[in-house]
């Protein structure tokens, strides 16, 4: 079969690369959307991330926690008192909405 869109894309010094417009207009992707590469040996599959999918770095985080836990139940201890008021201090004037979206690139 032959290819309906075939762009190309630089890699930078990062390791990042930008989709071309025509492959995020393919998948329906915009700012902010997340995409998955699907690697085989046959190549790369990259498709738009549902919403509903959970994110495997998040799911192995969750899990080492709860493993570790589960390991060390005694080394869970209360938050000190005295540090949650001194970060309330520092933030009691700073409003912050968490259902806004991040304006920019996030870099991880």
């Amino acid at each position: 079969m032959g290819y309906v869109i075939e762009e190309r894309s630089k890699i930078t010094a990062k390791g990042q690369t930008t989709l071309p417009k025509a492959v995020r207009q393919a998948l329906g992707v915009d700012v902010g959307d997340e995409v998955i590469f699907n690697v085989n040996e046959d190549g790369v599959v990259i498709r738009r991330a549902n919403a509903e999918e959970a994110d495997p770095v998040i799911e192995r985080f969750l899990h080492f926690l709860a493993d570790d836990v589960a390991r060390n139940p005694t080394a869970i201890v209360g938050f000190p008192e005295n540090l949650a008021r001194r970060m309330a201090e520092l933030t009691d004037d700073i409003d912050i909405d968490l259902q806004e979206d991040i304006d920019g690139a996030v870099a991880i």
